[in-house]
């Protein structure tokens, strides 16, 4: 299957995150953390979207040493206090992909951007990491509805 790539200008985007070792596929497991802390000292209206960074390359870095960011967007007037982390993704140019389906079929729809349309783009990759984007949850839709944007920040002329 092939997803829909469209160069675009992305906003910067705040995030209140916690930081995630271990497989990608397991970072549910810290967004059901960091859903407790925003229940528990009730941060939910300050919450514009759901985000995650990925920090390192899964084909030369050990699934148990991955790291990466669950978070949510959050409004700049938001205080931060750990153990969460305020993480700030630049705004600026990027590759959006979008891709529609469950979370288990991210790691082709990354393999696609990465091996297919990034070498025939003519595009280099940004000095920073990709991130996604979600446009809906599991508590919103099915799993085959699920849409998510990941987002590869380019670099610039």
């Amino acid at each position: 299957m092939t997803y829909p790539v469209e160069i675009r200008d992305q906003p910067g985007l705040r995030l209140a995150a916690l930081l995630h070792v271990g497989p990608y596929d397991e970072l549910g497991r810290s967004y059901e953390r960091l859903a407790e802390l925003f229940s528990a000292r009730g941060l939910w209206p300050a919450v514009r979207g759901r985000a995650s960074v990925a920090l390192d390359d899964p084909d030369v870095t050990p699934a148990a040493k991955l790291r990466s960011y669950a978070g949510h967007i959050v409004d700049e007037n938001l205080q931060i206090e750990p153990p969460l982390q305020e993480l700030r993704l630049a705004p600026g140019r990027h590759a959006v992909m979008t891709y529609t389906g469950p979370y288990a079929g991210l790691a082709a729809a990354y393999q696609q951007l990465f091996g297919v349309w990034l070498p025939q783009s003519g595009e280099k990759p940004g000095d920073a990491p990709v991130y996604e984007t979600y446009l809906n949850t599991p508590g919103d839709a099915p799993p085959e509805a699920l849409i998510t944007e990941i987002c590869l920040p380019l670099r610039t002329a």
